[in-house]
């Protein structure tokens, strides 16, 4: 990735995140058509903490995120750190929840796709123009 194009992502995202604590997730609790929680997971190869702004979908008692990076053909950072350190940190809203991540597989995931896509249709765009199966990240509070 261009490096401008990085460090302007990176500072729109802290921003956001920055916004939504600051509020209470009142301002920034929307993004292509999900509501929005801040992941925070241990960075992989850092070992540092990293928050990103994420849209989900409840399922029953989990979240669902989205890894689809806008439809880049390699996973977005965070999903690689939920890969090593699955036990993670969100907030929704005003309240904080630890939670533990797990990739939704076969008719898991295809029953939440389409819900994803109903909510979401740019998903369906990034899926296909992707290299790869977008995963599905299921967040269980622990």
């Amino acid at each position: 990735m261009n490096p401008v194009v990085r460090i302007l992502r990176n500072a729109v995202t802290s921003l956001h995140a920055a916004i939504y604590r600051l509020t209470g997730g009142r301002i920034g609790a929307r993004m292509a058509g999900l509501d929005v929680l801040l992941l925070t997971t241990t960075g992989s190869r850092t070992g540092q903490p990293r928050t990103t702004p994420l849209g989900y979908l409840r399922d029953g008692d989990a979240y669902v995120i989205v890894a689809s990076n806008g439809g880049a053909d390699r996973h977005p950072a965070w999903y690689f750190n939920l890969v090593k350190r699955p036990h993670a940190h969100i907030r929704v809203g005003d309240r904080a929840i630890d939670v533990r991540a797990d990739t939704l597989q076969g008719s898991d995931r295809e029953r939440v796709w389409s819900r994803v896509v109903e909510a979401g249709p740019g998903y369906a765009n990034y899926q296909r123009r992707a290299k790869r199966e977008i995963p599905l990240v299921r967040l269980v509070p622990a």
